[in-house]
């Protein structure tokens, strides 16, 4: 089998997929991936996959700005097999500010969940960390929505398919009040996603690995052990406080998220 070979073929139907607006089906049926029987190796598939297409963004000119990490409940990891979370690449051209516009038309069956997002002001170079690590190269704490988006079919998805689609990633939007880490509980902090009308999803720190710096630690160590650490100024999105809340139509989302304020991510026509 020539692993390449492969990757990229399924690295192009995704990006093709993303630029005309229409699903694929699950790459886990396709018979490159179906083939291998060991999951290490398509998981390596699937990273293969995504670092394929990162680094065709970069060579058409984006800039990644940061990390996302998914995966970080342990309902959802039971739910696709797996016992770790996962990640993917954020580029500038995904970020959203506080209640600017977000073009719903851009995007194929999105949603939204709440998450703290961490900006650092220090490398994470360790081959191991520790939350004094993560916590010395913090810079601030932000309230965060991340807009989520699957390539694949009706979110049919298990961790092939998310992995390889660069973690189901599409838009983040950080709110505007940065908190530092000691004046904030990340682990206590309740958390409400609502629309106009209701409270579409709860939930708190502690549904993210324990506690968000947990899922930091993880993805500290990962980036090193791949050769591409965490720099200052990259921004990393924790994981979701809560139940995603599927986007239909255009409107405004709000989360607000104890001791870091809230933010809202619109979507326009």
């Amino acid at each position: 089998m020539n692993t390449l070979n492969h990757a990229e073929a399924l690295a192009l139907q995704l990006r093709e997929s993303e630029r005309t607006r229409r699903t694929i089906a699950p790459l886990r049926d396709d018979a490159r991936v179906s083939e291998l029987n060991d999951a290490t190796a398509a998981a390596q598939l699937a990273y293969a996959v995504q670092q394929l297409n990162v680094a065709a963004r970069v060579a058409a000119g984006e800039r990644i700005v940061g990390r996302k990490i998914g995966l970080t409940s342990p309902a959802v990891q039971r739910q696709l097999g797996v016992d770790q979370p996962d990640f993917g690449a954020l580029f500038a051209s995904m970020a959203y500010g506080d209640n600017q516009p977000i073009p719903l038309g851009e995007l194929i069956q999105p949603k939204v969940e709440a998450e703290i997002a961490l900006v650092l002001e220090h490398d994470l170079t360790h081959e191991r960390h520790t939350y004094a690590d993560l916590i010395r190269a913090t810079a601030y704490a932000v309230a965060a929505i991340e807009v989520v988006d699957s390539r694949i079919e009706g979110w049919n998805i298990r961790f092939v398919d998310t992995v390889a689609d660069n973690a189901s990633s599409a838009r983040f939007v950080l709110g505007s009040r940065p908190v530092l880490l000691r004046d904030a509980d990340l682990a206590a902090c309740a958390m409400t996603l609502s629309n106009d009308t209701e409270v579409l999803s709860r939930g708190n720190g502690s549904a993210c690995l324990g506690n968000p710096l947990n899922a930091a630690v993880w993805l500290a160590d990962r980036m090193v052990q791949l050769g591409t650490p965490l720099r200052a100024g990259d921004v990393l999105m924790t994981g979701a406080l809560g139940p995603m809340v599927t986007v239909t139509q255009p409107g405004t989302f709000s989360a607000q998220i104890d001791g870091l304020g809230s933010v809202r991510a619109t979507f326009s026509a």
